[in-house]
């Protein structure tokens, strides 16, 4: 689980793919990097409060059909609130797109409603006649109200459509765009290309190369989307994406394909899918809690065999026992690593710069064997108490290799977005030792997209699997 060594060396040059990104951001120093506005508040949702009243207005006249008493509203209109229409895939659906919805709804909430009536009344059972009157004069009425609403959403967006960026290769960024301008009624209105690849010079969308053009764009036309155009975006242009998304934008990926998956979004017909590229928070309590009582219980037990690896360490190394190191955690803030020492550089800049240290292979069979099996990192569990770390995450790495790494592979600044941990989702999948910085860059990402509580467990569970079977760190 060691940083040390963790990929190829440094020094070996990434392999070309065939075309070179083209980062709009500046590089880090020259003085010019872009300003977005600072956090917005986000587009309000459109509020639920028109279909609500819609649907009680519909569900009052479908009572008043029926000719029954209020009791019967009541039953009526709680079984038609409780059931929403869902996996509307448009931002304003049509009439007839929500109907068969609507039906069923509307139905359900008839029979429950007779149901329940029959129950409280078993004298007085409502007839055949009288639910399917009931049924279709408020499928009628729900039905004509909400397309009243809707239209007026529907101008509304017409009228002052969400300006928005599409980021991506340029010939599938410019076809997007287009696509998404022949059909205003996608809410969605292009106003500039972010290329990643070619020169993007055709198409009728302007192309911005520079961060400064980015910036003018956001806070000329108050940009509020982004459309990413292929999931290699998501890697390379991580920085731009996440500073639109914490300035308030809605930042989408698009399947400029046709998507091999159904999709609950769709915009201009294409396949879509929102992600969420905000500073992760969500979950952090549970996270912290899981670090702190694991961490606690794992000092507890195993502090007798610390103590004896200290020992030992001592009588056959020499003094020094406990080797410290800075390393750069979450959001670029430093930290003290704490391990085991089991190899001794020449000097701090040996040891700060080197990838792999000067006579690391004549290490004492002792050594050797706490980093065979780990046990020389069982000190970071310290660490993680402390809140330096966590028990799961990107595996930190010393300053100089990530000042070096985030210049030279894509995506690789973005891990810092979470607590450092003592494994990962990288570690678990064998790249450990002399395996792939981009590689690891990618499962860190898709650990930090995809984190949940519960894959946590999972990824300590087959860590401590591991364990059991080293291969050495």
């Amino acid at each position: 689980m060691t940083a040390e060594r963790t990929v190829t060396s440094p020094g070996v040059a990434p392999r070309d793919h065939g075309s070179s990104p083209l980062s709009v951001m500046p590089p880090r120093g020259s003085g010019t990097a872009s300003r977005l506005p600072a956090a917005r508040p986000p587009d309000r949702p459109a509020s639920p409060v028109p279909l609500l009243l819609a649907d009680g207005a519909a569900a009052l006249l479908a009572w008043w059909a029926a000719g029954h008493s209020s009791s019967l509203l009541v039953l009526l209109a709680g079984a038609s609130l409780l059931l929403r229409p869902r996996g509307v895939r448009t931002p304003v659906p049509a009439l007839l797109e929500e109907l068969p919805a609507v039906c069923g709804r509307v139905a359900v909430a008839w029979l429950v409603a007779a149901a329940l009536w029959a129950a409280l009344h078993p004298r007085d059972v409502l007839s055949v006649a009288t639910v399917l009157t009931g049924f279709a004069v408020q499928v009628t009425a729900a039905g004509g109200l909400r397309a009243l609403v809707h239209g007026r959403r529907r101008a509304a967006l017409l009228r002052h459509p969400r300006a928005a960026l599409v980021i991506g290769p340029a010939a599938a960024a410019q076809r997007v765009a287009a696509a998404v301008l022949r059909h205003p009624r996608s809410g969605v209105r292009p106003v500039g290309v972010v290329a990643t690849q070619g020169d993007g010079a055709e198409g009728g969308v302007p192309v911005l190369r520079t961060g400064q053009e980015v910036e003018r764009a956001v806070i000329q036309n108050g940009v509020r989307a982004v459309l990413t155009v292929g999931p290699s975006v998501r890697t390379e242009q991580a920085g731009l994406l996440r500073s639109l998304a914490m300035s308030g934008c809605v930042v989408w990926e698009v399947d400029a394909e046709v998507a091999p998956y159904p999709a609950r979004e769709r915009v201009a017909g294409f396949a879509c899918r929102r992600l969420d590229l905000a500073p992760v928070r969500a979950g952090g309590a549970g996270k912290r809690l899981l670090d702190i009582l694991v961490s606690g219980a794992l000092l507890l037990v195993v502090s007798p065999l610390l103590l004896v690896c200290a020992v030992t360490l001592r009588l056959t190394d020499g003094p020094g026992v406990v080797f410290r190191q800075e390393r750069i955690g979450r959001d670029g803030r430093p930290f003290t690593l704490l391990k085991f020492r089991t190899h001794r550089p020449v000097d701090e800049h040996e040891s700060a710069t080197r990838w792999s240290v000067a006579n690391e292979h004549e290490m004492r069979r002792f050594c050797r064997m706490l980093r065979r099996t780990s046990l020389d990192e069982l000190l970071q569990l310290w660490n993680v108490l402390r809140g330096d770390m966590s028990l799961v995450g990107p595996r930190p790495e010393r300053p100089f290799f990530v000042a070096q790494f985030s210049e030279t592979y894509p995506g690789y600044a973005a891990r810092h977005r979470m607590r450092t941990g003592i494994t990962g989702l990288a570690q678990i999948h064998g790249l450990r030792g002399d395996t792939s910085i981009e590689d690891r860059a990618r499962f860190d990402n898709a650990y930090i997209d995809d984190w949940s509580l519960w894959q946590d467990v999972c990824i300590l569970l087959r860590t401590a699997a591991t364990l059991i079977r080293p291969t050495g760190s």
